[in-house]
């Protein structure tokens, strides 16, 4: 299931890495901000802030219902979770 809400997760890890090489990463000179981001953060935020909350909303409420449903512990659990969510991710990213 993790792997599979992976897939739209591709979207939220993607605005995550934009606004971080674009902001903060930039202003401490750790990458080179895009020459055409010339809109501030401020509309980024806008953008992102509700594709967050709702997929942190989806993924927290399916896993835990399915957390009810298994025998793993809660920390073993969880980590997996995030791992599997993050496979779709690396896979599109790690082609290009």
């Amino acid at each position: 299931m993790n792997v599979l809400l992976g897939i739209p997760a591709i979207v939220p890890l993607f605005l995550a890495w934009y606004i971080l090489v674009n902001g903060p990463l930039a202003d401490l000179g750790w990458t080179v901000r895009d020459p055409n981001e010339d809109d501030g953060m401020f509309l980024w935020l806008v953008i992102a802030a509700p594709v967050f909350c709702l997929f942190g909303l989806v993924w927290g409420l399916a896993n835990l219902w399915m957390r009810r449903r298994t025998a793993v512990p809660a920390a073993q659990y969880w980590v997996a979770c995030a791992a599997a969510s993050l496979v779709p991710f690396v896979v599109v990213f790690g082609l290009f």
